[in-house]
């Protein structure tokens, strides 16, 4: 090979390696990414909003008659032991009393007393045949879930309406008990409103007793004076007996069933609490969002079904962030909803294949604010990329960010 040749294969291959070493400095980096992978797990859909507790059942203890109010000692969360606990002193002399339409309005108030406490005794029945019958379907459930017969969703529905019918007939005893105790008020002062012709005016003492176990909410009337018949003087309550009110938006109270799953989170322990929704208030009112905008917001209400032993010291008003299940599915194949994006009017990902990513097509079912589910186009272990920039385009090579 002569010289002159050998220089110019030589020059070529020079020119070669410079080309192909341009070519290696200019070529596309890998485009650095966070990969996700695809899983397969329970997927739950909520409506979140703040709620706030609220004791279900208050009582308002009134006098049951005109009279000078001896001074309140109770405080604010002060404990009561019903018909044990003096909450209230009236004392009236019977010439003070004798007046016709005093005692006409004393009789009348008897007769409201015996009409609610009737009422009251019939819908405590009623509440006890419910809560009975509730009971035995729970029983018979339990055993045919225990073979297989009826889904486990099946039977958590039929649990859900026990408890709720034993709430109800809770509420019912909790309703006969105060109008019993109205009623005795009624009859007491009656009684003594009953003149002794020639006889010279005696001043009678009147105790009040409280008709319920629980804590003083409200003290009304805590000095000493002179108060009418049906003045309020304190109000007491079960602060056991807790329940949940949430505002939701209209559009999303249609989505919210009664016995739908609810979950209290930040009220103050580790673990969240967990209630169930009783009520959908038919009517909405209109509320102006703190950015001004008028909003139609529907009230939810939801008893606690946590155990009172479980939840602290939570009380009346507190607040908690409330999550109102409103869909879930036990297990599903899912992604986190940061990889899910719009191709035209099609639903796609960017799946890692050989180190590139590739555009792939999928079919979404529910989703939530985190978690999206897959029906097609991807199955568990398939690795994402999780919120693509613009940098991320179809078939680009990719590389794992460094954490």
């Amino acid at each position: 090979m002569s010289r002159s040749l050998r220089s110019r294969i030589l020059g070529v291959v020079g020119v070669l390696a410079v080309l192909a070493g341009l070519a290696w400095l200019l070529r596309p980096l890998p485009v650095e990414v966070d990969l996700v992978e695809v899983t397969r797990g329970p997927l739950i859909v909520t409506v979140d909003e703040d709620g706030r507790t609220r004791v279900r059942e208050r009582y308002v203890v009134a006098s049951p008659l005109a009279g000078r109010l001896q001074r309140v000692t109770l405080k604010s969360g002060d404990p009561v032991v019903a018909d044990e606990t003096i909450v209230a002193t009236i004392e009236a002399s019977d010439a003070t009393l004798l007046d016709d339409r005093a005692r006409a309005e004393t009789e009348a108030r008897l007769k409201a007393a015996e009409a609610h406490r009737d009422q009251a005794a019939t819908t405590i029945e009623r509440a006890q045949d419910a809560a009975e019958v509730a009971r035995s379907t729970y029983a018979r459930a339990e055993q045919l879930a225990a073979s297989g017969a009826i889904t486990r969703e099946e039977l958590d529905e039929l649990r859900l309406k026990y408890q709720l019918a034993t709430h109800d007939e809770r509420a019912a005893q909790f309703g006969l008990k105060i109008a019993e105790f109205e009623l005795a008020q009624a009859q007491a002062a009656l009684t003594r409103f009953t003149p002794r012709d020639g006889a010279p005016a005696v001043l009678y003492r009147q105790e009040i007793r409280a008709p319920i176990t629980g804590s003083v909410f409200r003290v009304f009337e805590e000095s000493s004076k002179v108060v009418e018949a049906g003045a309020r003087l304190i109000e007491l309550g079960d602060p056991a007996d807790l329940e949940v009110e949430i505002d939701v938006l209209s559009v999303d109270a249609v989505k919210i069933r009664p016995g739908a799953r609810v979950l209290l989170n930040h009220w103050g322990g580790d673990h969240p609490l967990e209630a169930r929704v009783r009520i959908v208030e038919p009517s909405a009112f209109t509320k102006i969002s703190a950015l001004g905008i008028e909003e139609q917001r529907v009230w939810i209400i939801a008893d606690i079904v946590t155990p009172a032993a479980e939840r602290g010291s939570l009380g009346d008003g507190f607040r908690v962030e409330a999550s109102i299940v409103t869909r879930e599915e036990t297990d599903v194949i899912k992604v986190p909803a940061g990889t899910v994006f719009r191709t035209g009017d099609q639903w796609t990902v960017y799946r890692v294949q050989d180190s590139h990513a590739r555009l792939q097509p999928v079919e979404v079912g529910i989703s939530n604010d985190a978690e999206t589910q897959i029906l097609e186009g991807l199955e568990p272990g398939d690795q994402l990329v999780l919120h693509p920039s613009d940098r991320v385009t179809p078939d680009c090579r990719i590389t794992p960010r460094k954490p």
